[in-house]
C-alpha cells in the first residue's frame, strides 16, 4: 500500500483528464478521501459499492479502510489505473465496466448487504439517488449511502419544511431514512475545480411507516412539488381523492407543498391509499 504512487502521477502516466461529458471531477487529497471513507464507520471486511471511481482516488481510501470494493466504471480510459489498484490490494477490488444506471446493483453485489460510497458523477447523481430510495421492499440491501453531490443538491436532501431547499428530494430521503450533511468539500479540492461547492451526504435506512406505498408517495410529491407555487388544492387535484384526503387529515388545502412536514406527506399517502382501496 505504501508503494502506491501519488494520484497525480497515476493520472499523468495514463494520460487521464476529467471528462465534462461524464460529469467527472477528480479528488487528489488523500487525507480528505480518507475522511470521506470513514463517514460510514468501520468498513473492514465489509462490502462497498462505488460508482464512477475514475482513476481510483476514493477507491484507494476505501481499500485502505479494509473494504471489499465493487467499483462500476464506464470510462474505459480509467480501467488501467484501476487494474493497478486491483493488483496492489489482492482480492479486495472488483472493477465492473458498465453504466451504473443499467445494472442491477443488488445482483452485482450477490445479494449481500453493502454500503454505497461514491463521489457521484454530477450528471447521474440525483437519478441514482432516487433509484436507491425507491421501491416497496424496505429496507433495501444497501446499509448506508455516503455520497458526494453538488452542495445545492445535498442541501435539498437534508432540508426541513418551510425552507427554500425543501422539496420532493427531501421527502423521499427522509420518510424512511435519516439524512445528514456529513461534510462540505470546497471546489478547489477538485481537478478541474467545478463551478459550485460540493458536500457529502450520509443516509441510513430506518423503519418504513405501515400502510404507506412508496409508489403513491412518489406520485403525490411529484404532483405537489411539480407546481410548488400553487396551493395543494390545485397541485393535487389531478390525483383522485387527494384533496378530500387533505380534508380528512385537517390539512388546509390552501397550504403549499413546502409547508407540509415529511410526516404529513406520509399521512396523506396513507389516507389516499386507504381511500383508493376502500
Amino acid at each position: 500500500m505504501s508503494s502506491l504512487p501519488p494520484l497525480r502521477e497515476v493520472i499523468a502516466r495514463h494520460g487521464l483528464s476529467a471528462s465534462k461529458a461524464l460529469g467527472q471531477n477528480f479528488l487528489f487529497d488523500e487525507q480528505l478521501l480518507d475522511r470521506i471513507a470513514a463517514i460510514p464507520g468501520d468498513l473492514s471486511g465489509k462490502a462497498v459499492l462505488e460508482i464512477g471511481p475514475g482513476p481510483g482516488g476514493l477507491t484507494r481510501a476505501l481499500l485502505r479502510a479494509g473494504a471489499q470494493v465493487t467499483a462500476i466504471e464506464m470510462d474505459r480510459r480509467c480501467l488501467p489505473a484501476l487494474a493497478e489498484l486491483e493488483a496492489a490490494f489482492p482480492g479486495q477490488l472488483q472493477v465492473v465496466e458498465g453504466d451504473a444506471l443499467k445494472l442491477d446493483h443488488d445482483e452485482l453485489m450477490q445479494g449481500q448487504p453493502y454500503a454505497i460510497v461514491s463521489n457521484l458523477p454530477y450528471n447521474v447523481g440525483t437519478e441514482l439517488f432516487t433509484r436507491w430510495l425507491s421501491g416497496e421492499n424496505w429496507p433495501r440491501r444497501w446499509t448506508s449511502l455516503t455520497l458526494m453531490f453538488q452542495e445545492e443538491v445535498a442541501r435539498r436532501i437534508v432540508a426541513q419544511p418551510g425552507t427554500s431547499a425543501y422539496g420532493r428530494l427531501s421527502v423521499l430521503a427522509q420518510w424512511r431514512s435519516t439524512a445528514r450533511l456529513a461534510m462540505k468539500v470546497h471546489r478547489s479540492a477538485f481537478t478541474p475545480p467545478p463551478k459550485v461547492m460540493s458536500a457529502v451526504v450520509h443516509v441510513e435506512p430506518k423503519g418504513m411507516p405501515e400502510g404507506v406505498s412508496a409508489r403513491l408517495l412518489s406520485r403525490i410529491t411529484e404532483a405537489a412539488f411539480g407546481q410548488r407555487r400553487k396551493m395543494l388544492r390545485q397541485s393535487l387535484k389531478a390525483l383522485p381523492g387527494a384533496v378530500e384526503a387533505l380534508g380528512l387529515l385537517g390539512i388546509d388545502p390552501q397550504r403549499r407543498a413546502e409547508t407540509l412536514s415529511v410526516d404529513e406527506f406520509v399521512a396523506l399517502t396513507r389516507a389516499l391509499g386507504e381511500n383508493q382501496s376502500a
